[in-house]
């Protein structure tokens, strides 16, 4: 017989109440300051605790909406927390760096395989450039970090200093992400200033974003609506 003897820290086998030991997890904390710190200086809107956490409980929102048990919303939390953790190493790539990083997090953890892959996975697909909704918890990430638009985001103080990316999160006065009673339509509606950004504007800088959403919709058997200022778009 085998034995396999482990030189690392203790592990702490991951039960079914995991979101809160990974948002505690002193290592996925630091890197999701230092990724945030590395896209402050490229110039990148808040990518820190309060967009992981919104995204976190966005992905737990639809995935409960629509019926999924608790071990699956779980997931979801747990890569959608995660997910951005690769821009510590590099933008470029970051989703696929990331889910690396994470398989490492969870594996020293103790956590299930097939756990670990339904996360990493998600956090693999989540990007709009090489991203594809897999599964239903890659599907809500998606749509969750995707629709995480909000005026709060854009770190810059002088409006002369904004590019249009921070133009578009500013001129968002407010925005909500609903499934209808009937389950049918996932709606992003939104308010925007249009003295700050034009509605032309959104759909520059957010387009792949809004056909990534619309995939990831179809994967959860929805339809992806888009609303600005009162306007159905999508």
């Amino acid at each position: 017989m085998e034995i396999t003897y482990w030189y690392g820290p203790p592990r702490t086998f991951l039960n079914a109440e995991t979101y809160e030991d990974v948002k505690n997890n002193s290592a996925v904390r630091i890197y999701i300051q230092r990724a945030d710190e590395s896209l402050t200086a490229l110039g990148y809107t808040e990518h820190s605790f309060a967009h992981v956490g919104k995204t976190a409980d966005g992905a737990a929102y639809i995935l409960s909406t629509l019926g999924y048990d608790k071990r699956e919303i779980e997931l979801a939390q747990i890569a959608a927390y995660m997910h951005d953790i690769g821009n510590v190493i590099n933008r470029i790539d970051h989703a696929q760096s990331g889910a690396v990083m994470a398989f490492r997090i969870l594996d020293r953890l103790g956590a299930d395989a097939e756990d670990i892959a339904k996360i990493v996975a998600a956090i693999g697909n989540h990007d709009e450039g090489t991203g594809v909704p897999v599964s239903a918890i890659s599907a809500a990430l998606i749509i969750a970090d995707k629709t995480d638009v909000r005026y709060t985001r854009v770190r810059k103080a002088e409006f002369a200093a904004f590019d249009i990316h921070d133009r578009v999160n500013f001129a968002v006065r407010e925005a909500s992400t609903t499934i209808d009673d009937v389950h049918e339509n996932v709606t992003l509606t939104m308010t925007i200033d249009t003295q700050y950004c034009s509605v032309m504007d959104y759909f520059e800088i957010f387009l792949k974003r809004m056909l990534l959403c619309r995939k990831a919709a179809e994967k959860l058997g929805l339809k992806f609506r888009l609303t600005i200022n009162g306007q159905t778009l999508l």
